[in-house]
């Protein structure tokens, strides 16, 4: 670990000090148009004489004008804004403690359209906006080869814990989203559609701490949005990508795409492969009363040629009416396998007793798909309406096959077990959402309303096998069924107030009617065979900004989130992982109440500075506990959870040729509460770091290190974890006029990612630590062909999609 931190570290204090120099003369002057207007939001750069390389830059005010501090040295500026041709200024020489006025800048409007221009720049790998930050998976080398689950883990102040639990600057309850839908599925299931999902499918990844009250209240975390790629490029176009991953076991993925699109029509669609096996290893040392398990366990998933889908198609009736459709579906066939040795013993003597030996394999698939209808309105007064209708679709098959051996000392068979099981998903989802938009009492009023219904089967029938033939075992098998229905209702407004105030209020109601529903194979009811729900919940939420001056912006942000539980949490029958370990659902699993509020600096449109504060009502987490000798985990409800939390990030412009991206985290966490009667009580702090660096090596090289830390931190409550991390690095080279693309890239290269973790509580002590193919070697090629002409691309708006930008 020290051969990581050591370099980030170093990293991290180089980045920091490119802010710490002392500024001794101001540039300043103002940016007009032909006819004498100021221009607003032009980017003013300025940039070294001798190479032109970039010192910093600013963002014109609504007067035009804008300023700059710079050390004594030879400079010129250079000012682009959309729709204007690009302009420099002449050389100029800023001398100490005296400041220099510029002559008065006028921009005129580029000759051709913007339908008519061919791209050639490419977005930074990070984007800090006033909302949120953008992962552009599609410009990183490292990323190359992910899934998206590992791409996560990688994206500024995420975590991805020993269960695939997603959570964001160190707060649970982090939902996600493609393009904009919810993906309604349990932790496991989506941790396994994530895998599905590869880097190339991915166009970027949107994390937004604190919505507004026009998305969805789920999500005290805040939520994070994929996007998948498509296509904006005018004409035929498309590309083929492939790659080759070796980690352990060898593995590669493939994909597809192609677009049409002219002034009437664009057609898209990509297709996407994978194929190898996935391993990890899990280790569990434990001590329950008198007895000590010893447990280690190596998991295989073997992928079959996993596909992806995207198809879709935007009909531009006219100006002002589009209507399309998207078809998003991945079908994944996969063998998991489990091999585990359980060593057990006498704990005060240490006398060994006896070995559970247990396989675990289990053939299955997963196809899941979501088919929207969409139509848009949108004139020249500033009125837009949007509407979505959407029907999800998941299925998940699966068979199960167990057997448990146990041994003495010399190796001599004591008993057998062998279980079978069947378990088959089906999910449905419909929603129906609109959105309208329009300029009102000098600002912008937004309201809509949603409608959403999920319907869910989940079968679990559980068999023994006797001397060869499967016998269902009646009282261990059932059948779930949960229903959901929310209706909501939303309105928001913003406004400018002045020149350095503007507000976004905000509120939304959601309205809930749940029932879940136990049907056990033996008959017999049981108390929360039948849990049914209905509630009705409001979600305020206010942003207000202040452009303190030229350099700095302040924000304050409010909103109130909910957790709702996840469909198998709810399912309150126990599901057997071996003979001493089980997961057991709870039907009165109530859903968290988050208030979260946020204070955020800005500084130079760059370095955004955030310190907060939440309270989780209600607060559910996974508990570890004991029933006789067998050891289960359960979603249980807290009381309380507290947390104060700390965030900065920054682009970091270094030099002309070096580029990057910082984020460092800080979190103080409280738990209170009692679990089975059990007192919980625990005060943590919780820290993490992202650095991303980029270098131009000339001749169309281009080089790329990144690297996470997450310190100690505590999970479920009662395991408190050890620090992990991860460094990246990768090579990137163009070929063929630039069209082609080749990627060579190594992950974890200091072997820092797996974990580590212990828990001691109501008479139980676990320590665990496990590991998957983190490191790993993979070479990419990527070839574009077809026009590189970009048509004026319809930006729908989708739930999560916010075209307030609060702060300057």
């Amino acid at each position: 670990m020290k051969k990581y931190i050591l370099p980030l570290a170093t990293c991290l204090a180089f980045t920091f000090s490119a802010f710490s120099q002392t500024t001794k003369s101001k540039i300043n002057g103002t940016v007009n148009d032909k006819s004498g207007k100021a221009i607003a939001a032009v980017t003013v750069s300025l940039l070294k004489a001798k190479d032109s390389s970039l010192v910093k830059a600013d963002v014109s005010n609504n007067e035009g004008n804008y300023e700059l501090s710079a050390n004594p040295g030879n400079y010129l500026l250079s000012y682009t804004l959309v729709g204007y041709a690009k302009k420099y200024s002449d050389r100029f020489t800023v001398e100490e403690n005296k400041n220099f006025t510029v002559p008065k800048t006028v921009l005129t409007e580029e000759a051709k359209k913007l339908q008519d221009v061919t791209v050639v720049s490419k977005k930074p790998m990070i984007e800090v906006k006033a909302d949120k930050i953008v992962f552009n998976v599609e410009n990183s080398i490292t990323a190359t080869g992910s899934n998206v689950l590992e791409l996560l883990q990688k994206s500024p102040g995420i975590q991805v814990d020993n269960n695939d639990n997603i959570s964001m600057k160190g707060k649970t309850g982090t939902k996600i989203y493609i393009d904009g839908k919810l993906v309604q599925l349990d932790s496991k299931n989506l941790a396994d559609f994530l895998r599905s999902l590869q880097s190339s499918d991915v166009e970027s990844i949107e994390m937004i701490s604190n919505p507004s009250a026009k998305f969805d209240a789920s999500g005290n975390a805040g939520i994070i949005n994929i996007k998948l790629k498509k296509n904006k490029k005018y004409g035929t176009n498309g590309a083929i990508s492939s790659t080759f991953i070796q980690g352990v076991t060898p593995k590669g993925n493939a994909s597809v795409n192609l677009n049409y699109r002219d002034k009437k029509i664009n057609i898209f669609g990509n297709v996407g492969s994978s194929i190898g096996d996935r391993q990890n290893e899990l280790n569990l040392y434990r001590i329950q009363k008198d007895t000590l398990y010893d447990q280690k366990s190596v998991n295989i998933e073997h992928t079959n040629g996993g596909i992806n889908t995207k198809v879709g198609a935007d009909l531009f009736l006219n100006s002002k009416n589009t209507v399309g459709f998207i078809a998003t579906t991945n079908f994944s066939n996969y063998q998991w396998s489990n091999n585990s040795v359980t060593n057990i013993y006498y704990n005060p003597t240490m006398q060994y007793i006896k070995q559970l030996k247990a396989t675990n394999s289990m053939p299955g698939n997963r196809n899941n798909g979501n088919f929207n209808m969409n139509y848009r309105y949108a004139d020249t007064s500033g009125t837009e309406v949007n509407f979505d209708a959407d029907y999800g679709i998941f299925r998940g098959r699966s068979n199960s096959y167990q057997p448990n051996y146990y041994y003495d000392p010399s190796q001599s068979l004591l008993v057998s077990s062998i279980y079978q099981n069947n378990t088959p998903i089906n999910i449905d989802i419909y929603t129906a959402k609109v959105d309208v938009e329009h300029k009102m009492f000098k600002g912008k009023l937004g309201y809509g309303a949603k409608f959403s219904y999920v319907k869910t089967n989940n079968t679990f029938d559980f068999y023994q096998v006797q001397n060869g033939t499967p016998v269902k075992v009646l009282n261990k098998s059932n059948q779930f069924s949960y229903k959901e229905n929310v209706n909501a209702a939303y309105i928001n407004y913003n406004r400018q107030l002045s020149a350095k105030w503007s507000l976004q209020a905000g509120l939304r109601m959601e309205q809930t009617n749940s029932e879940g529903l136990l049907t056990r194979a033996d008959g017999i009811i049981q108390p929360d065979n039948d849990v049914q729900r209905n509630y009705l919940n409001f979600f305020p939420s206010t942003a207000i900004s202040w452009n303190i001056d030229k350099k700095n912006t302040l924000g304050l942000t409010y909103s109130r989130r909910i957790d709702r539980p996840t469909y198998q949490d709810l399912n309150p029958f126990e599901n057997k992982l071996d003979e001493l370990t089980y997961q057991k659902g709870n039907a009165f699993l109530r859903p968290q109440y988050t208030d979260n509020v946020e204070v955020t600096h800005t500084f130079l449109g760059m370095v955004n500075t955030t310190v907060g504060y939440s309270h989780v009502k209600d607060y559910a987490t996974q508990v570890t506990d004991t029933l006789n000798n067998a050891t289960y985990v359960q979603q249980q409800n807290l009381a309380t959870q507290q947390i104060i939390s700390f965030n900065i990030g920054s682009p970091t412009p270094i030099k002309k040729w070096w580029n990057g991206y910082v984020n460092i985290w800080y979190n103080y966490q409280f738990f209170n509460g009692k679990v089975n009667d059990k007192s919980v009580s625990l005060q943590i702090p919780m820290y993490g770091a992202y650095l991303q660096q980029t270098f131009s090596l000339g001749k169309n090289y281009t080089a790329e290190a990144s690297g996470w830390y997450n310190g100690p931190s505590v999970w479920g409550a009662t395991w408190k974890t050890k620090p992990q991390g991860g460094m990246d690095i990768g090579l990137q080279k163009l070929l063929l006029n630039k069209k082609a693309t080749l990627k060579l890239s190594m992950t974890d290269i200091f072997y820092t990612s797996p974990w580590h973790a212990e828990s001691d509580f109501g008479g139980l002590y676990i320590r665990g630590n496990g590991n998957w193919e983190s490191r790993t070697f993979r070479v990419s090629f990527s070839y574009r062909f077809g026009s590189n002409q970009i048509k004026s691309a319809r930006q729908r708006q989708t739930g999560l999609e916010s075209e307030s930008k609060r702060i300057k």
